[in-house]
């Protein structure tokens, strides 16, 4: 019982109500909420902000109950919002600012007078009281919010100690967190202007017809990681490695800003939120399938290649928004279209689902050898990780012609 929604320090936005899916068709209605799943409420809201594009976030809990469990359902909506961000933020690669909004709302419901009582939460701090806030419905609030897009590129090596399927999922957390303090010390251009400013983004744009969106072409400038880690001297430190993963291909990213005296660098901390998002949720989502597949006869073995699930894009039906999902290579728009009914509960025609942002996807590509100079020298040499590296070059060529006004944005700075 997730709400997608765009957070801000006066107002909140909530954009859709996504109701939980059914655990059992069991289930009835008007049962004490005692037996409410926790863990299936929460992980539902973990699944929908998988699927959501920079700017918006799982802002709280609905709950539609009978008056007799009004009082109940007030308890329970505490419970679930305090447990669902916590679920939810275990997967980010960032963290809240003091700038960011940290409340959580609980709304509840009456089915009988449909009167909404709702609440906010502050997620930081568990002991803190309920506050009342105003619930209010409202056509077109999204109609000409700004998006943001852009083009990554993304070459990564992580080394590896050993190659089991434990080691290569605490091996990529590692490394993506140090990745992610590159993306967070990254220089950003908003349409060729540096960004990293107090200066208000909309300042001598036109205003936008109603459902107009402004667009803004967006690129990133990582420094080199010693800087980004606040290294004074880098230092190199020999380790015994059994092999190496590398993640490389090309991500498209997209953020949504709504206030209209949005700073400069609000508007790139949102894309670059995106970013570490994105990736973070599509490794996730590999080693929960690799671990799925491993008790079915042994087919959860990593191949030397394999691609990361492919992000796609599809209108918020009400809205000028997107909402994304992401693909795994043996699925379709059929899978993507069941995904978006079951987790956000609306349909979405085939033809609608824009499957053609990420031509090709980010790949992941495992060399296992018992030293690392072999697998150095095993990447160098093995016509089957050549053959990846030519592909890459296309991906990025591909995404320039695809994305005319995203060229692919990734550049190494040096002091």
């Amino acid at each position: 019982m997730g709400l997608p929604a765009k957070c801000s320090s006066q107002r909140d936005y909530v954009v859709l109500a996504a109701q939980t899916p059914q655990k059992d068709c069991g289930a009835v209605r008007g049962c004490s909420l005692g037996d409410l799943d926790a863990d299936w409420v929460t992980e539902h809201g973990r699944q929908v902000s998988r699927m959501l594009p920079g700017g918006l976030s799982v802002l709280g809990v609905f709950l539609i109950t009978s008056p007799d469990l009004s009082k109940e359902a007030q308890n329970t909506l505490r419970k679930l919002v305090y447990a669902m961000e916590k679920l939810i933020s275990m997967g980010r690669l960032w963290n809240l600012t003091e700038e960011d909004v940290s409340e959580r709302v609980g709304l509840h419901i009456c089915s009988k007078t449909k009167k909404a009582v709702c609440r906010t939460f502050d997620v930081r701090d568990p002991k803190s009281s309920a506050r009342p806030a105003d619930w209010k419905y409202q056509s077109g609030v999204s109609d000409s919010w700004p998006v943001l897009k852009c083009s990554v590129d993304l070459d990564l090596y992580f080394p590896l100690s050993e190659t089991s399927s434990e080691n290569l999922e605490n091996s990529v957390k590692i490394g993506l967190q140090k990745w992610a303090k590159q993306m967070e010390s990254s220089v950003c251009l908003i349409n060729g202007k540096h960004s990293d400013s107090d200066a208000e983004l909309l300042t001598g744009l036109r205003k936008n017809a109603k459902g107009h969106h402004p667009n803004f072409r967006v690129q990133i400038m990582l420094p080199m990681m010693s800087s980004a880690l606040g290294e004074q001297r880098s230092s190199a430190a020999a380790e015994a490695c059994g092999g190496s993963l590398t993640l490389a291909g090309v991500l498209q990213c997209r953020a949504y800003l709504h206030s209209h005296k949005l700073k400069a660098r609000q508007a790139a901390e949102a894309i670059k939120r995106d970013i570490m998002n994105t990736l973070s949720s599509r490794t996730e989502m590999f080693f929960e399938d690799l671990l799925i597949n491993e008790g079915d006869g042994g087919k959860g073995k990593m191949a030397s290649q394999q691609p990361l699930p492919q992000r796609v894009f599809a209108p918020l039906p009400g809205t000028s928004l997107s909402l994304c999902d992401y693909m795994f290579p043996d699925e379709g728009a059929a899978e993507v279209g069941e995904r978006f009914k079951e987790m956000l509960d609306f349909d979405i025609p085939e033809e609608q689902i824009d499957m053609t942002q990420e031509v090709i996807t980010v790949n992941s590509e495992v060399v296992l050898e018992e030293k690392l100079a072999d697998a150095l020298q095993a990447q160098a040499v093995s016509p089957a990780i050549q053959k990846v590296a030519h592909r890459y070059v296309g991906v990025a060529l591909a995404a320039g012609i695809a994305v005319l006004a995203s060229a692919a944005s990734l550049l190494y700075l040096n002091d």
